[in-house]
């Protein structure tokens, strides 16, 4: 039987000494490191190479890969506290993070084989390498199955070809340097009428993998790459397809939990630090001699943002402390909290501005950037649309679930 005293103490957000460490160790690290180089890098729409490669020796590249192939070994609720401590200052280069950290080392350590991860992982948790995963085209959206890349099976190899758009860390730089090591889905035949996807893992060097274009004049994420890569006849050797032909339904189900989980994270962040900086103007700054926190319409701004932003954070963290990375079927949740919390750090930055007036129009006093940063949250990683979709399907078959 667990006591009162020990329910009533327990800590949703700092569980065990281990998160409480990583919270405090990347809060510094983000004060020190990553404040002052945000509004910079975010102006010139600029990755910074040199400072993401310091996560890694910080552990956080791997974040929930097995030590074993270098990672920090750490779980799902883990990763939620590096991505809000993250975004509270660069949520552009804290995407770039979980492009790596979530959507290509996870993925490899979930779903690849024993020699993969042994001949991937060390490399990407460490920094030497950097990540990315290629599932989007320009034209399919969340009709995944509608993709045209096609991989063909020849002797000893797979041809890849086609293009994948949207892809975060698709880039590493200006001169059109292409991800080190890229989680591609590709079709690779036909089912019952419906398209095989399946999963490679391509290298940079090999032969007709490109970067098409830098994405440029984006609304926001800025300080993240975004690229456009070209797969022209490239020749995968068999040991780079993770799986078997098919699998990446499985791949994709497994690891987007994580993923929108996270994203629902990076949106904590934004609007902790939309609620710092409107709250502390509201303090300081004075109209018809009184300082604006004593204004009804001022109060509602506040207090309607952090009863939702606390709201939020406890449904994140509770999702979190129940995922379990190596299972799927736990979209019910995954997509309840990135629906929530996306559109409520949008609104919370949304209403800094408006506190801050001109003052908050201007990069700054910050909110202007993560004002602008929060809006894709509500469309990278699945829709809202799609969340809604996911949730009444997910219900109408699991009714019981809303009497637990």
């Amino acid at each position: 039987m667990v006591l009162m005293q020990d329910y009533t103490s327990y800590d949703l957000y700092n569980p065990t000494e281990s998160h409480k460490m990583l919270r405090d160790s990347v809060r510094g690290f983000v004060k020190s490191e990553i404040e002052p180089q945000a509004l910079k890098h975010d102006r010139e729409e600029r990755f910074n190479l040199s400072l993401f490669k310091k996560l890694g020796e910080l552990g956080l590249l791997g974040i929930t890969v097995s030590e074993d192939y270098g990672g920090a070994g750490m779980d799902a609720l883990s990763s939620v506290i590096v991505h809000e401590e993250l975004s509270a200052s660069d949520p552009g280069l804290c995407l770039s993070y979980l492009a790596h950290a979530m959507l290509c080392v996870n993925n490899c350590a979930v779903n690849a084989s024993k020699e993969q991860k042994e001949r991937f992982l060390p490399k990407l948790c460490s920094g030497e390498w950097i990540g990315a995963m290629a599932m989007s085209e320009a034209h399919i959206g969340t009709d995944v199955l509608g993709m045209s890349t096609t991989g063909v099976e020849e002797k000893d190899y797979w041809v890849v070809n086609g293009q994948k758009m949207w892809i975060t860390n698709g880039c590493v730089d200006d001169d059109g340097t292409p991800a080190d090591c890229v989680w591609v889905y590709a079709r690779t035949g036909t089912i019952k009428g419906r398209a095989e996807i399946s999963t490679f893992l391509i290298e940079k060097g090999f032969k007709g993998y490109s970067v098409g274009q830098k994405i440029r004049d984006k609304t926001g994420m800025r300080a993240s790459n975004t690229a456009e890569l070209v797969f022209d006849q490239v020749k995968v050797p068999k040991s780079n397809m993770v799986g078997k032909p098919g699998d990446s339904s499985l791949h994709m189900m497994r690891n987007l939990q994580l993923e929108r989980l996270t994203l629902a994270a990076m949106s904590l962040g934004i609007a902790r630090r939309s609620l710092e900086v409107m709250n502390r103007y509201a303090s300081e700054r004075h109209a018809f001699g009184k300082p604006l926190k004593d204004f009804g319409q001022i109060q509602r701004y506040i207090g309607d943002s952090y009863a939702e932003y606390m709201a939020a954070r406890a449904y994140v963290y509770e999702t979190a402390r129940k995922l379990k990375l190596d299972q799927y079927g736990q979209r019910l949740d995954s997509d309840g909290v990135k629906l929530v919390a996306t559109t409520m750090g949008k609104n919370v930055a949304d209403r800094a501005m408006q506190v801050l007036g001109g003052y908050g129009y201007v990069g700054e006093y910050v909110v202007e950037r993560l004002w602008r940063d929060a809006k894709l949250l509500e469309i990278g990683g699945g829709t809202l649309e799609a969340h809604q979709k996911n949730i009444t399907l997910d219900l109408g078959k699991n009714p019981e679930v809303l009497l637990r």
